[in-house]
């Protein structure tokens, strides 16, 4: 247990490497090659987390002082997903979740129930976060870690069957997405998309990047978008002037950055799939074969961010008005990038459906969170996370998020609490 949680705790962009490195090597590949795959793919999620993570630092006060300009006054704060992680790995079922679902994934893939080799080893905390949720309401180890196993083949099978939207929409050959807060909603994402089709009037209106950049020029670029949308946020945060202008150009950082940096990590990348796709045919002749990765791959879609900003205001706004909901979101509004990424695939990057869709997911999160928050917050507390001061009751959109986990813990709970 010590010896993972050293492993983890140097984070995605230290392990990911090594994993890589790792994977290189068993698929034949000279060891130069194969490191400088994993270091490439290491500083590329570096970058992604450091442009995230500047979002996150004019976003979240951007976002407390709409709080308190607002008036918005709600019984459950949004800490952010580290409190997801923290309650994850603070159980002790962690080891047993990763063995069980690295073995299960070896079974699939030998058997050929699924495609997908998920290598983010870093996000299996996904998982682990259902056995912790089952475990609690339960009393009942084993349930944990049958429920963290349950979502691990469900995810898998959904980002199967999700792959080839994934490559087709953003370039990513061979590539798949294991990752629990964004595919649990594709299956959703997808059938609204198939309802819209059948909207008379609705099924007309497609704001794609291309048409919004011919319509408006200048004012279409991806960097001008994300100072508009950046500027608008520090309006309605009552920012002065220069705050509302440093907002803006950092958003029009996080647009022009972000995309970058996704390039840099597929140069590490497209190596890679290419020698497990030539390892796997020499082994399993004629099989189709992905790479699961994290998510944050996925994000440097133009849509992906604007819409993302968009849902700030959007969000805060449903956490106000929608009946029964506690969640006041503040933390985790810089990973509502990763939670637009199946609303954009659907869409096909159709800002107005993405759109459309995104509010009808963060509906779906906001209760879910609130729903889990009770959880949450005892097992925060038991795990000794620390609470902000003056907080009695937490969860996060991330928790929310998490929609299989939810439904899974749900069952499990009903069936054996």
């Amino acid at each position: 247990m010590d010896i993972l949680n050293y492993i983890l705790g140097m984070g995605s962009s230290v392990v990911m490497p090594i994993i890589i490195t790792i994977l290189g090597l068993i698929m034949g590949e000279k060891f130069s090659k194969a490191f400088l795959a994993g270091l490439t793919i290491g500083i590329g999620f570096i970058g992604i987390n450091l442009v995230v993570g500047l979002m996150g630092t004019y976003i979240t006060p951007a976002t407390q002082a709409m709080v308190a300009r607002f008036q918005l006054n709600l019984q459950v704060v949004d800490v952010g997903w580290p409190v997801s992680s923290s309650i994850a790995f603070a159980t002790n079922i962690v080891p047993f979740v990763f063995v069980t679902c690295f073995v299960i994934n070896v079974i699939m893939i030998a058997f050929n129930w699924t495609k997908t080799l998920d290598i983010d080893i870093w996000n299996y905390w996904h998982f682990i976060l259902t056995g912790s949720l089952v475990q609690y309401l339960t009393d009942n180890m084993f349930l944990g870690v049958l429920a963290s196993a349950i979502t691990f083949v469900i995810i898998i099978k959904f980002a199967d069957w999700s792959a080839p939207h994934v490559q087709e929409y953003f370039g990513l050959p061979g590539i798949s997405l294991p990752h629990t807060e964004t595919v649990s909603w594709a299956p959703l994402m997808l059938g609204l998309d198939k309802l819209y089709d059948k909207i008379p009037g609705f099924n007309k209106i497609n704001w794609t990047p291309e048409k919004i950049q011919d319509k408006f020029g200048f004012l279409g670029e991806p960097m001008i978008l994300g100072v508009i949308l950046g500027a608008g946020i520090g309006v309605l945060a009552g920012e002065d002037l220069a705050g509302v202008v440093a907002v803006a150009v950092s958003m029009a950082a996080v647009m022009f950055l972000l995309p970058r940096m996704v390039k840099i990590l597929m140069e590490g990348l497209i190596p890679l799939s290419d020698d497990a796709k030539e390892f796997m045919n020499k082994r399993f002749p004629g099989k189709e074969f992905y790479i699961g990765l994290d998510a944050a791959v996925a994000t440097g879609s133009p849509v992906v961010i604007s819409s993302s900003l968009i849902m700030i205001p959007i969000t805060l706004l449903l956490s106000f008005v929608l009946p029964g909901n506690q969640v006041m979101p503040l933390v985790d509004f810089s990973t509502i990038p990763f939670f637009m990424i199946w609303p954009t695939v659907a869409s096909k990057g159709n800002l107005f459906r993405t759109l459309i869709s995104g509010t009808l997911m963060m509906i779906g999160i906001l209760y879910i969170a609130t729903d889990l928050a009770p959880t949450v917050t005892t097992i925060a507390q038991a795990t000794g996370f620390a609470f902000p001061e003056g907080v009695s009751m937490v969860s996060s959109l991330d928790i929310g998020a998490h929609l299989v986990p939810y439904i899974v813990a749900k069952i499990l709970s009903l069936l054996f609490a």
